[in-house]
């Protein structure tokens, strides 16, 4: 009997969702697992810097969230540790914004209801049988090691904090980052044009993590805002915080009969380039784009069919993950002719004309960026 399923997605989080709307679109019978839906997700504090091109494959699914919770970016500013720094803006590329700030829980109510609305997707609790299984699992994923993938993790020694903050003064449509002793402050802008509530990420030591975590909100909040230079004025904590360990990872391979992998059970890279979910994002786009223009007789699970997709995307992984790397050693060496180097090059960054232009097309997910 043939299987009652084209595809099995493990994992239903935003690549997840994502990925079986594009499946069902191109007319296949699509398997979401959910494992936790019956238990329930506890409320996600982050929020997701998406380029136009992850916008475009949310949009074509009608699962963009309203203007209210994916907030556009005018404007980023990067201050290093001993004054240099550089600032993109959007009218300077002729867009109208670099990117947008996404929250996760609107955006994974927006694609849950599209599944909810989408008959050839099935929503179960446990693997079924399909032609394909897709491992959308996060990093920690327990069905890729049953396919005996090799998952090669570099951990940084750092923790990421998130946290949701109240701003004295509005943002102004202004991501903003600071590197400072090897960490990387960012604040991104939420809550509309108008806001003036942020999302933290804070990549500390992890010899600093405990300490900061075991502050009191106000105490935490006046730490952040030393830390900034007072930019933004008075801080105000809204949320809880969480926090993660940091790691660059990839798998040794990508699929094989019957199986492959995407997102971030492929592959992580640091948080400080905002380019995390845009790559897992990008995954499922290539990943249904192969599916769909395959040979008639090549069934879903050929492995030859999948490395296509496996190709298509290490390029641009790679790439992004060598960045990330690149400006997280750079920042995080602390003697001082680095110092003048390095902000000495972020200066000089911002008047090069031609390849900051390129650099902000990547980033946008308007060029390649390899």
């Amino acid at each position: 009997m043939a299987a009652p399923f084209d595809v099995c997605i493990r994992g239903a989080g935003i690549v997840g969702r994502t990925l079986a709307l594009l499946l069902a679109r191109d007319r296949l019978r699509v398997a979401l697992v959910d494992a936790a839906a019956a238990a329930g997700r506890p409320a996600d504090v982050r929020a997701y810097a998406l380029n136009a091109a992850s916008r475009a494959i949310l949009e074509a699914l009608r699962a963009w969230p309203e203007p209210v919770h994916a907030t556009p970016v005018t404007a980023m500013e990067v201050h290093g540790d001993a004054g240099g720094a550089l600032t993109f803006r959007a009218t300077e590329e002729g867009v109208p914004a670099l990117n947008w700030i996404v929250e996760v829980e609107p955006l994974l109510a927006r694609l849950g209801e599209a599944v909810r609305f989408q008959p050839r997707i099935e929503l179960v609790q446990a693997p079924v049988a399909a032609k394909l299984t897709v491992v959308c699992e996060g990093r920690h994923s327990s069905t890729r090691e049953a396919f005996g993938v090799q998952f090669d993790v570099a951990p940084y020694p750092q923790r990421a904090i998130a946290a949701r903050l109240q701003l004295e003064r509005g943002h102004g449509q202004v991501a903003r980052q600071w590197f400072i002793d090897g960490e990387v402050i960012g604040l991104l802008p939420l809550g509309g044009p108008d806001g003036q509530t942020v999302a933290l990420v804070w990549s500390v030591r992890e010899e600093r993590a405990d300490e900061l975590l075991a502050l009191a909100p106000d105490a935490f909040a006046q730490r952040l805002r030393m830390a900034c230079g007072d930019a933004l004025g008075a801080i105000q904590m809204v949320s809880e915080r969480a926090a993660w360990p940091l790691q660059r990872a990839t798998a040794d391979r990508w699929c094989g009969p019957g199986w492959v992998l995407a997102g971030d059970a492929a592959h992580n890279v640091h948080p400080l380039a905002g380019q995390g979910l845009n790559l897992g994002l990008g995954d499922a786009l290539a990943l249904a784009d192969v599916l769909q223009h395959r040979e008639y007789w090549r069934e879903l699970g050929d492995v030859r069919l999948l490395r296509r997709y496996e190709r298509r995307r290490k390029g641009d992984v790679l790439t992004m993950g060598l960045t990330s790397e690149a400006l997280q050693q750079l920042f995080a060496r602390p003697a001082e002719t680095w110092v003048r180097a390095r902000n000495w090059g972020l200066s000089g960054f911002d008047r090069s004309g031609p390849i900051k232009h390129w650099a902000a097309r990547v980033a946008m997910g308007t060029a390649h960026a390899a």
